[in-house]
């Protein structure tokens, strides 16, 4: 039994060490040190990292792409899907994403202007393209921060849903 035992030791502190330098090689290979760019103004590294920002897809639950989502600079491109066909019409781009998300943020930013707590030339606007009735492009422009660029993700991907779902009749 002694000797049985100290065999299974012999092994477990193999397969311990075995483990350790997968962790190592996991931990080396995985991880990346990020490079901070030494600039003096905060503002302009900001709006650097925004411009550089990759298009988003709005998906449905089973992956059908309904929209891309674009952020330049301080403003964000919302373009539905070659293959989709939103009606600007439909109630939930105008009841709840315009009225409800947009044009509120738009009239806060109004009124900080007013109030001389913003400059006029950041407050939120927005243009809905379209050819006919169907929907070509919403176009955000001075979106604000981070948390109301979040805000606007969520209702379009909401938004877009919604009138996917009742495209199709479901």
């Amino acid at each position: 039994m002694q000797k049985r035992l100290g065999e299974h030791e012999e092994e477990v502190k193999t397969l311990r060490s075995f483990l350790e330098v997968v962790d190592s090689l996991l931990a080396e290979k995985s991880y990346r040190r990020m490079e901070v760019p030494k600039l003096s103004d905060g503002a302009a590294l900001l709006q650097r990292q925004q411009e550089e920002q990759p298009g988003q897809s709005i998906r449905t639950m089973s992956g059908v792409v309904l929209a891309d989502v674009k952020v330049q600079g301080r403003d964000v491109r919302i373009v539905p899907s070659d293959k989709m066909r939103f009606d600007v019409n439909s109630p939930p781009l105008k009841s709840f994403l315009l009225a409800k998300v947009l044009e509120p943020m738009q009239a806060r930013d109004v009124e900080a202007a007013h109030k001389g707590e913003l400059s006029p030339d950041k407050v939120l606007s927005f243009n809905v393209d379209q050819e006919g009735t169907i929907l070509k492009e919403v176009w955000v422009k001075n979106y604000g921060d981070e948390r109301r660029l979040n805000e606007i993700r969520n209702a379009v991907r909401w938004t877009f849903r919604r009138m996917y779902e009742k495209t199709i009749g479901t």
